[in-house]
């Protein structure tokens, strides 16, 4: 068969949403970011409207059992539950855990499941698992 063997990918990352100054989040977490990003939007009536980004710790390292590169993403930011938890409530944000998998169904399925640290790490900074599943023929 000729071109691109079809196998199953993954990658995973920790994402910060909402209205914020993302070099201030680099700074109290002391990691860098992948990508940020800060936008304004000026409404006609005067009102401005801020939206940031700042998304860590992304694994492309694809692992059948996914809870692995769920682990590598998140291993860092683990002994700073306590600071974002102090960047939830300063700054009102949403923490979401992207596990972004692509399979193909002649392939073996990835395991989706969360381990306990994994888990307990999302329940005590209230992080969304976020999975966006894109099922190739």
């Amino acid at each position: 068969m000729f071109g691109k063997k079809k196998e199953n990918s993954c990658y995973t990352y920790f994402s910060i949403r909402g209205d914020f100054d993302p070099d201030v989040i680099t700074s109290m977490l002391e990691l860098s970011p992948y990508k940020s990003w800060k936008s304004v939007d000026k409404r006609s009536n005067g009102i401005q409207y801020g939206f940031a980004g700042w998304d860590y710790g992304i694994c492309e390292e694809y692992d059948v059992e996914i809870e692995n590169q769920m682990m590598k993403t998140i291993s860092d930011l683990i002994p700073k539950i306590n600071i974002l938890n102090q960047i939830k409530e300063k700054f009102d944000v949403e923490f979401y855990l992207e596990i972004v998998p692509e399979v193909y169904s002649k392939n073996t399925s990835p395991c989706l499941g969360a381990n306990l640290d994994i888990i307990d790490f999302c329940y005590k900074t209230r992080t969304i698992i976020d999975i966006d599943l894109y099922v190739k023929g």
